[in-house]
């Protein structure tokens, strides 16, 4: 009985090692392509169906529900529209992965363009992968930074 237990212990820690290393490589994935501005990559590596969280704000342009591909991906094209990119910062100070569930900790700053105000503070990203694409995508920013440097 023993073996058998050692066995599927083993094999059910390859297995959740194999799900992590997957996951790593879609989040590995996703930060590229946000880096790149390659929305067509992004629209890729999401689901069909989003469970997208991001605080809504009223003052905050590019901030509103999503739930689809195109929808989540689109946000990173409305955050560049509004914001002067060359301001644009950020960076990751963690990233954490177990199973399909991954953690990104960071700051980021930026300036948003018509306004001419900065913003910045930490931030943390929980991103879900099932089946190779990012099914979660929940954002914790410092939105009240981020409102005050919308406003004019």
């Amino acid at each position: 009985m023993s073996v058998k237990s050692t066995v599927t212990t083993e094999s059910s820690a390859a297995s959740a090692s194999s799900v992590a290393d997957a996951t790593r490589a879609v989040v590995q994935e996703f930060l590229a392509a946000r880096v790149a501005g390659d929305t067509g990559r992004l629209v890729a590596l999401f689901a069909e169906e989003v469970d997208w969280l991001l605080a809504e704000n009223p003052t905050v342009p590019w901030v509103r529900p999503r739930s689809t591909a195109a929808e989540c991906a689109a946000q990173f094209t409305e955050l560049m529209e509004h914001t002067v990119p060359e301001d644009a910062r950020a960076s990751v100070d963690t990233f954490l992965v177990d199973g399909a569930d991954a953690v990104l900790m960071g700051c980021l700053s930026g300036t948003v363009r018509a306004t001419g105000k900065s913003f910045e503070g930490p931030f943390a990203l929980h991103l879900t992968v099932e089946g190779g694409r990012i099914t979660r995508h929940h954002l914790y920013e410092n939105s009240l930074s981020i409102a005050e440097a919308c406003a004019p």
